[in-house]
């Protein structure tokens, strides 16, 4: 017949209490664990950048054609500023002042919302920057961009 061990009493000493142990690895030895992705990997470029490169690509494409505007400042923006419209905008543009340059704006959410992919949200990047630029340039889009509308 088994009997249970008793407990045995806890140990009582007059030292003080040692010092946490600063860990040095994990608790399985294998090291520290590594970023889930290598930074050349598209996996760990968050949607945010992801986007604002898809901006950047459709501004160097046009900046090619129009070399006048690399004086225009190109942001992106989470959401536009409450309206009181009905329908969002998905960019705007502002004309150049004293001491401000133009400047054009997409707004990420309005788009990602409308696109079902990354090649239909790169088209209507695009298609919303022509569509500003040509408000700036005072153009049709099909003027600022051959292309514009047929992809």
């Amino acid at each position: 017949m088994d009997s249970p061990v008793p407990p045995s009493p806890p140990h009582r000493s007059t030292e003080p209490p040692a010092e946490p142990r600063v860990r040095r690895r994990d608790r399985h030895g294998r090291g520290m664990r590594g970023p889930v992705a290598p930074p050349q990997v598209p996996l760990s470029t968050s949607r945010a950048d992801t986007f604002r490169d898809l901006v950047l690509d459709s501004v160097e494409r046009l900046e090619r054609r129009w070399p006048q505007l690399a004086d225009v400042e190109f942001l992106v923006m989470e959401v536009p500023p409450a309206v009181s419209g009905e329908t969002v905008p998905l960019g705007g543009s502002v004309p150049a002042e004293k001491n401000e340059p133009a400047r054009v704006v997409v707004y990420r959410r309005p788009v990602e919302i409308r696109s079902k992919n990354r090649d239909e949200r790169a088209l209507l990047v695009h298609e919303v920057v022509v569509e500003q630029v040509a408000e700036l340039l005072g153009l049709s889009p099909d003027s600022v961009d051959p292309r514009y509308g047929q992809d």
